[in-house]
């Protein structure tokens, strides 16, 4: 007995890796061990060298909304930056995804979404071939949007995860309406400067912000909150502007 209480004593005095700050070097140090390993969304702390996916997938709602949040909004600039980013980060350690939206690290999907996302690289670049392609992409990137956010909520009850795809769509299509808009609006000038301005602007805060919602989802509530602020503000001028224009016209 003097020997076990030994034992754990100097177990107890050894120090807790850190899964979220190398999770490579604990998949290795502590492969085959039995040393308790911190998971990275929660403090809870297991005694087999891995974290459990309960509690590598643990959130509050509150955590939970700021990630359905991010998502959607990115989601409605440009869904396939959106889930390769998500997909990318997932599959090189940097987040842990619930089981229900681990699949977009999938090369299948990683795959296809990078194509799209090349192919809308370019569409987007064209005046007015990017106004079509955002007006067939109202009825994708909403849902899609929900979906995510959805399948990111895996670890919260049923109700918040309804929740969540409701607010990621709502979010999304607002986010996708002031994208269309303004495109619109920004084709009415004969230069193409300020429409690839626009679309490299719109990739980046989409790669910047899923990343930002995965986390510092509860910070990422706020800056949604001010980016939806905006967003009525540029709808309302230029919903004026557009409809001036084509009077014009």
């Amino acid at each position: 007995n003097g020997e076990t209480k030994g034992t754990r004593r100097s177990l107890q005095q050894l120090p807790v890796p850190n899964y979220r700050e190398n999770p490579a070097s604990c998949r290795t140090t502590l492969r085959g061990s039995r040393l308790p390993l911190r998971s990275p969304l929660s403090n809870t702390v297991t005694d087999t060298g891995f974290p459990s996916p309960a509690a590598a997938t643990t959130m509050n709602p509150l955590e939970a909304l700021g990630l359905a949040l991010g998502a959607g909004f990115s989601s409605g600039l440009n869904l396939y930056a959106t889930v390769a980013t998500l997909g990318l980060l997932q599959r090189f350690g940097v987040i842990h995804l619930p089981d229900s939206l681990s699949i977009v690290s999938h090369p299948v999907v990683l795959g296809v979404a990078f194509g799209l996302y090349l192919l809308e690289f370019f569409a987007d670049k064209v005046p007015w071939l990017d106004s079509i392609w955002d007006a067939v992409h109202t009825f994708i990137r909403p849902p899609a949007a929900a979906v995510i956010a959805y399948g990111a909520t895996g670890a919260v009850s049923p109700e918040w995860r309804w929740a969540a795809a409701l607010l990621a769509g709502g979010v999304a299509l607002t986010a996708h309406g002031t994208k269309a808009t303004t495109r619109a609006a920004v084709n009415t000038v004969p230069e193409p400067f300020s429409n690839w301005a626009l679309s490299f602007g719109e990739d980046l805060l989409a790669v910047w912000l899923t990343w930002f919602g995965t986390a510092h989802p509860t910070a990422a509530i706020a800056i949604v909150v001010a980016l939806l602020v905006l967003c009525a503000f540029l709808l309302y001028y230029l919903f004026r502007f557009v409809r001036r224009a084509f009077r014009n016209v």
